[in-house]
């Protein structure tokens, strides 16, 4: 498993909210540390797509785990 530096649970809030915690909890982070967000949303799995794809922070690996997705984001 990828090592991260902090984690989000998100688990149980529904899109924006996961989306909008993300990107919170990424402005308090420094460049190149990676956050780990774990969803229960099954509309997060593009939502996170997307989001990397216009914040340029890098969408370092997705997955299903136990019912939960799991996100690793790389900050730009």
């Amino acid at each position: 498993m990828t090592q991260f530096d902090q984690e989000l649970d998100a688990t149980g809030l529904n899109c924006p909210l996961p989306i909008l915690r993300t990107k919170k909890t990424l402005a308090t982070m420094q460049s190149g540390q990676v956050l780990r967000v774990i969803a229960t949303d099954p509309g997060s799995v593009k939502d996170f797509d997307a989001f990397a794809k216009q914040t340029g922070n890098e969408l370092l690996e997705s997955g299903e785990e136990g019912g939960k997705y799991y996100f690793l984001i790389k900050k730009a």
